[in-house]
């Protein structure tokens, strides 16, 4: 792709969870658009593998980061500064599962998951506001922030207390900081995907699988690709007048 050509080209962007699954995939996506890009994931070795997948060096680098840490996280973004010069796009997609009824859910079972997707969300989006609202803006904008909620935020899923009300908690902390930061030029989106192929979801009992995926109106999962699209449209300038919104990525399952 020539210089120029790509809805990213020159932008800078950091992805959390971005060693595997939708953050890798969303990292493709972002590369073949002109972006660099800096990963940010709790094994070093899988995320500097990733960063090679994707181009080594001038377009990708890898950095060991725990979200649910502030100075990791601050780490991070400052790591993507200076590798690339700035800060464009912050994808806040760092996630964990600890399933189990309420009944059964430990306390630290809760924590680690409102920890790591809630506080990690907000320490992405804080943090990365603080940068991005010191930058000089490019036609009106200085940044983006896409948050990864989840369908479980919307509808809340039996086995999920925890990660149902972390999700649905980065909805209203994307809706709050879309509000605070607008002014400043910086968008702040979330998407909810649904039933994704991914090894996660792949590692169900097919009993499970089979029950959900009667619950999609178009009748199969969505591949991680078809997240990473969305990915790219909130983080591009394609979504110019687009903040605080939630995008359902689900083939129509719970509308």
């Amino acid at each position: 792709m020539g210089a120029g050509m790509g809805l990213l080209e020159g932008r800078t962007a950091v992805i959390t969870g971005g060693a595997q699954g939708l953050g890798l995939a969303i990292a493709k996506r972002y590369v073949e658009e002109g972006a660099r890009v800096v990963l940010g994931d709790l094994d070093l070795a899988a995320t500097e593998a990733a960063a090679k997948e994707l181009g080594g060096d001038d377009v990708a680098r890898a950095v060991r980061c725990d979200v649910t840490d502030f100075g990791q996280v601050k780490a991070l973004l400052e790591a993507a500064v200076d590798a690339f010069g700035s800060l464009d796009i912050m994808v806040n997609n760092a996630g964990i599962t600890r399933d189990a009824t309420m009944r059964k859910m430990t306390e630290d079972e809760f924590d680690q998951v409102i920890s790591v997707h809630l506080k990690g969300a907000w320490n992405g989006t804080k943090l990365a506001s603080l940068i991005m609202r010191e930058q000089e803006p490019v036609d009106g904008r200085r940044g983006v922030i896409v948050n990864m909620s989840s369908i479980s935020g919307k509808v809340g899923m039996i086995g999920q207390t925890n990660y149902s009300a972390a999700k649905a908690g980065i909805v209203g902390l994307t809706k709050a900081a879309a509000k605070e930061l607008a002014h400043l030029g910086v968008r702040v989106n979330a998407i909810q995907p649904g039933l994704i192929r991914s090894a996660m979801t792949e590692a169900m009992p097919q009993k499970a699988w089979d029950s959900k995926l009667a619950e999609i109106p178009m009748g199969r999962a969505g591949e991680p690709d078809e997240i990473a699209t969305v990915a790219l449209f909130l983080a591009s300038d394609l979504s110019s007048y687009i903040t605080g919104t939630v995008t359902e990525v689900t083939g129509g399952r719970h509308l």
